[in-house]
C-alpha cells in the first residue's frame, strides 16, 4: 500500500506519520490514510444488511463488529486490516469490518444507519468496537440497539462536540489536532446542533449501554472525550473499565505489528469481550 518503508518499531511509525500530509480533498485524505496506516486486505468480502464488509474467522460462534475511525471522511476495512487481523488472531470470534458510507458524500446518519443495518441482519447479541469516529459510531449504534449489544469497546472515541471536553494533547498528538477534528465533524454532521445526542453522545441517557471497555492515551486530543464519557457511563450505572496509556498518539492500535502497546491494547480488548 505504501512505498514509505517497512514498519518496524515506534520510530518507523512516527516517520510514516510525519511523511504523510493528510490534507486535501476527501479522496486525497482517503488515499493518504491508506499510506499512513498499516493497510492490509484481510478476511473475505461480503455484504451484510446491504453494507459491504470484510469478515475474519467466519465460522466462529460469536461476533464482534469493528467500526473503523477516520472522522467519517476516510478510513476503511483496508486501513484497519492489520488491527482487525491481530484482534482475530487473539479472539476466536467472527470479526466484521463494515465499509459504511463516508462523508461528505453521505451525511450523518448514513453511517449510523449502515452500522444498524449490519447489526439487524445478524442473529443474537454482538460486541461493538470502534476507534475515534468509529467509537462514536459504536456508541450511537449501541444506543439505538441496546438489547443487541453485549460489549462496547471504545478506543479514543469522539463523544462530545458541545464544549464540555477540552483539548489537552493538541501539541503532542502526532495523529490528530483540534482544527482537523472540527473540520471532519462539519463534513460529517453539517449543520446539526452540537448538543444533539447523536453528535455528542456524552449528553445522552447512557443507562441502557452494555459493559464498556475504554482506552486512550494521555497526550491526545480526545483524552477528555474518553474520560468524561467513562465518568458519565459509570454514573449511569454501566460497568466501565478504563485504561489510559502514556506517551502514545491517537489511533495507535492501527499498527499492532510495529507497536507493542498496540498489541497490549488488543489483548486487553480480547480479554474484556471474553468475560
Amino acid at each position: 500500500m505504501s512505498n514509505l518503508g517497512p514498519l518496524i518499531g515506534r520510530a518507523a511509525v512516527e516517520r510514516r506519520i510525519s511523511h504523510v500530509a493528510m490534507q486535501g480533498t476527501p479522496w486525497e485524505l482517503r488515499h493518504q490514510f491508506l499510506q499512513l496506516s498499516d493497510a492490509r486486505s484481510v478476511g473475505t468480502a461480503q455484504e451484510i444488511g446491504g453494507v459491504p464488509v470484510r469478515i475474519l474467522n467466519p465460522d466462529a460462534d460469536r461476533t464482534l463488529i469493528f467500526l473503523h475511525g477516520g472522522g467519517y471522511v476516510f478510513g476503511s476495512a483496508l486501513s484497519h486490516g492489520s488491527c482487525a487481523q491481530a484482534l482475530a488472531d487473539l479472539l476466536d470470534w467472527r470479526i466484521i469490518l463494515p465499509d459504511y458510507r463516508l462523508a461528505p458524500e453521505h451525511l450523518w446518519p448514513a453511517q449510523r444507519d449502515d452500522a444498524c443495518a449490519v447489526v439487524d441482519a445478524l442473529t443474537g447479541r454482538v460486541a461493538l468496537a470502534g476507534d475515534s469516529a468509529g467509537g462514536h459510531l459504536a456508541i450511537t449504534t449501541a444506543l439505538r440497539r441496546p438489547n443487541r449489544v453485549s460489549h462496547l469497546v471504545l478506543i479514543s472515541p469522539n463523544t462530545d462536540r458541545s464544549g464540555q471536553s477540552t483539548t489537552r494533547g493538541a501539541q503532542d498528538d502526532l495523529m490528530n489536532d483540534d482544527a482537523t477534528d472540527r473540520a471532519l465533524s462539519e463534513m460529517a454532521f453539517g449543520a446539526r446542533d452540537a448538543h444533539d445526542t447523536e453528535v455528542s453522545p456524552l449528553l445522552a441517557d447512557l443507562s441502557a449501554l452494555p459493559p464498556i471497555y475504554m482506552t486512550a492515551c494521555v497526550n491526545e486530543v480526545l483524552l477528555d472525550d474518553t474520560l468524561l464519557f467513562a465518568s458519565a457511563a459509570a454514573r449511569a450505572g454501566v460497568p466501565v473499565r478504563l485504561d489510559v496509556l502514556p506517551s502514545l498518539f491517537h489511533m495507535w492500535t492501527l499498527w499492532p505489528q510495529a507497536l507493542p502497546q498496540a498489541r497490549k491494547s488488543l489483548r486487553a480488548i480480547a480479554a474484556f469481550v471474553r468475560d
